[in-house]
Parts: C-alpha cells; sequence; structure tokens
C-alpha cells in the first residue's frame, strides 16, 4: 500500500500527493510560531523555560481538536497529549507514540522567521538577505536537491527556520489529518506528544508518562532521508569552579592567586583533537560552553560526549585530572561537578529490535532505504528509553540545524508522512 508515488526518485508525482499541499502549508505556519527556548531557566527548573513555547502548544492542542483526537490536552509544563483510537477490528494492536518537540534552539533567533519556498529549485547559488549565502558547491545535500529539481524551504536569513522541529510536528500532524480523512486506512492507536524544551536538553523532565499507554515510540526529530538513528551521545554536563586568592593588582605578587588565569589555563589544556570542530562519526568530544567569574572565583561549563560508557567515564576523570592539575600550578582550588543528561539509547533498543525492524520495513514500504547514522547529540528519545519507553529516531528532510543557512526539503518532508502512515498500517497487521 503506498499513498505517495515516486518515492524512488523525485518526480513531480511526488508532490501531488494527497497531502502535500497542506503538510506545505502547515510547516509554513508552524515556522513562523516564536518558540524559542532558554538554557538557563531550563537549568534552574523553569517549565516551560519560556511563556512563548505555549504560543506553540495552544495552536497544536486546538488544530488536534479540530481533527477529532480523543484525550487531547496540555500540561502545566506544556506538553500537548493526544490519542488516535484504533480503527474498529484494531483495538488489539500494539500502540506507540509519535513524539516532536515545539521549541527552537537559542544560538541563533527564532522570532520573526520568514520562511521562503524555493519551488523546482535548480541547483544554484541562493542569495539570501543579510548576506546568507546557501552554495551548493558546500553542501552535497543541497546540490542533490537541485539536480532534483526538489523544492526547499529557508528563512529570510535573519533567522533559522525552525524546522528543528517544526517539520517533525507538521508531519506528525499531516499524518494524523490523513488518517482520519482516510478511515478505511486501518491502524492501531496512535499518541502524540509534543514537548517542548528539547534544545535545553530538559524535554523529558516533566513528560506525562501517566497519560502514556504505548510501550514504545518513535521521535520525529532527525535530519536527510533515510536516516533513521538508534543510537547517540552518552552526555555528561560538567560545572568547574576554580577558587583563588584576590588582592590588590599593585602589590599582588606573590600572594594573589587569579581563578580567571586557571580557568583559562584548564580551557586550554583540553584535548584540541576532541573537541567539536575537530570530531565527527562515533568520535567523542569535550566541549565548552560557557566561561565566567572574577579573580576570586571562575567557573567553566562544558559538556562531554562519547558514544561508550567507558568513554564518556574516562573524560569526566580527564576533566577532573586537568582541573586539579592547573589548579596546583596556580596555588588555587577547584571543584569539579558531573551532571549525567543523556545516555546513549543503542544498548535497550538492541533489546527490543522489532521496534526498530518495523520501522526499517516502514522505510522500505515508503520507497526509501534505511541509513543507520549515530546521532552527534541527543534526542527526547535518548531520555525515554532510559525510562523504558524504547524510541528511536527518524528524518524530517530538514538540514543545517542552528544556523541562518537551515533549509528543508519539501520532498523528503512528504516521504516522512509516507513512512509515518506505512509504519501505522504495518503496526496494525502485528
Amino acid at each position: 500500500m503506498r499513498y505517495s508515488k515516486g518515492m524512488n526518485n523525485i518526480s513531480s508525482n511526488i508532490f501531488d500527493t494527497v497531502y502535500a499541499s497542506s503538510l506545505q502549508e502547515r510547516f509554513l505556519r508552524y515556522v513562523k510560531v516564536y518558540s524559542q527556548s532558554d538554557s538557563a531557566k531550563a537549568d534552574a527548573g523553569e517549565m516551560p523555560s519560556t511563556p512563548q513555547q505555549k504560543d506553540m502548544a495552544v495552536l497544536l492542542n486546538k488544530e488536534l481538536k479540530a481533527l477529532g483526537l480523543q484525550d487531547v490536552q496540555t500540561t502545566e509544563y506544556c506538553y500537548t497529549y493526544a490519542r488516535l483510537p484504533a480503527s474498529s477490528g484494531k483495538e488489539n494492536c500494539p500502540s506507540f507514540c509519535l513524539l516532536a518537540h515545539i521549541d527552537t534552539v537559542e544560538a541563533v533567533t527564532g522570532k520573526d522567521v520568514k520562511p521562503i519556498v524555493h519551488k523546482d529549485y535548480d541547483g544554484s547559488v541562493i542569495n539570501l538577505p543579510y548576506g546568507i549565502e546557501l552554495n551548493p558547491a558546500q553542501d552535497a545535500y543541497l546540490a542533490l536537491a537541485g539536480k532534483e529539481k526538489d523544492t526547499i524551504i529557508t528563512s529570510d536569513g535573519s533567522t533559522l527556520l525552525g524546522a528543528d522541529d517544526k517539520a517533525g510536528a507538521a508531519e506528525i500532524m499531516t499524518t494524523l489529518e490523513f488518517f482520519v480523512a482516510h478511515p478505511e486506512i486501518k491502524h492501531g492507536q496512535i499518541e502524540v506528544i509534543f514537548s517542548p524544551d528539547e534544545e535545553t536538553g530538559h524535554g523529558m523532565d516533566k513528560v506525562p508518562l501517566n497519560l502514556l499507554q504505548s510501550k514504545f515510540a518513535y521521535t520525529v526529530d532527525g535530519g536527510h532521508l533515510g536516516e533513521l538513528e538508534k543510537e547517540c551521545f552518552n552526555a555528561f554536563k560538567s560545572d568547574v569552579v576554580f577558587t583563588g586568592k584576590s588582592k590588590h593588582t599593585g602589590d599582588a605578587r606573590p600572594d594573589m592567586v587569579s581563578a580567571i588565569s586557571m580557568a583559562c589555563a584548564f580551557v586550554n589544556a583540553l584535548p584540541h583533537h576532541q573537541q567539536p570542530e575537530t570530531t565527527d562519526g562515533y568520535m567523542g568530544f569535550y566541549s565548552p560552553q560557557n566561561i565566567n567569574g572574577t579573580i576570586e572565583e571562575a567557573t567553566v561549563s562544558l559538556i562531554l560526549r562519547d558514544f561508550t560508557k567507558d568513554g564518556i567515564q574516562e573524560k569526566c576523570k580527564m576533566v577532573e585530572l586537568i582541573a586539579d592539575t592547573t589548579a596546583k600550578i596556580y596555588g588555587g582550588s577547584v571543584k569539579v561537578t558531573h551532571t549525567k543528561q543523556y545516555l546513549n539509547m543503542k544498548e535497550e533498543l538492541d533489546k527490543n529490535p522489532l521496534v526498530v525492524q518495523t520501522l526499517v520495513n516502514a522505510y522500505s514500504n515508503a520507497g526509501v532505504s534505511a541509513n543507520f547514522v549515530p546521532i552527534r547529540g541527543g534526542t527526547d528519545g535518548s531520555r525515554l528509553t532510559e525510562m523504558g519507553i524504547p524510541t528511536p529516531n527518524i528524518f524530517t528532510g530538514g538540514h543545517n540545524y542552528h544556523s541562518r543557512y537551515e533549509w528543508a526539503s519539501l520532498s523528503q518532508m512528504i516521504r516522512t508522512t509516507e513512512v509515518l502512515i506505512q509504519l501505522a498500517t504495518l503496526w496494525a497487521n502485528k
């Protein structure tokens, strides 16, 4: 059963699917909703971390109710939940949940997004306002989109686009709309959760597990066509606090100890070949995120990432070693605090092979080849898997996330929607 054509290679037919226009319209509408999150507030325990995320939650709540879904609600912590009941005769089929997050990253502004649709993109350099240039010579996926005359969507260059993860939200909503409009297509129960603060790392802090009936789930928060992610980093945050001794700079010798100097020396001593800009694939890293302080006290916050448990433990020990050594050299003191953020979901997903294999089959039925790639980061699915709900990640068609160079492929968004439809029909036959 297939609801779109030309899935292996883009043709004009793919844009004629029954849900293509509504998917595009929905996505363009969603990215215009300001929903940027705030890491500092999230770290301090605020959920949601920003009031504007509630605007996106209210919008989705209203649309879910309009579609006729059941138990539609938005919790006090800004999680929007709903369920599409099983088709008649499919009540005993496995129920699953689809998730996407509503916030956008704070690294690049997501306020007043003005999306631009580039229909029949021909592979030429795209010069956006505000001096932003998208060059296919530097972006293989963009070059491929040009060869296939894809329809791509960008911002105007003054903001990010917000495909991470408004594309996922649009694809899930379009899938639900499809099943409501086509009751002849049988499916089991489908639950949905749209979560806040994924970008801050707190997306599952207050997830309403009490509402969730499904024993497994799928996040729709990936990138390029065919990507299927079932493994991610082990992630820790490290806060390193150096304590020095302040004294008037005019007669500082030999008693003054500068906490700022210790913090700078510590950062400079981190392995340069194991930082984000020098690693890829399965390589882990140390990444300083913030440094601030005074002569008397200075703090360095950094994130540690590794795909193995041994590797992340070694990185924690290395941070402690470098910090202690630095403090001794300068004559100060230091305190290191490690906080676990999430763990690699591979081990738990390997214990539940049917969850991933059914997704692989859905890709195949949609004419898409599954490409297993590691997530150099994490998703809400990482945390949810830790909580006992196995949750692999599905591509969305978004590219160059967290930047003004972000763009989305409409054809790939259509294919994601097709995968979700196929996924539901496959589980309906289990």
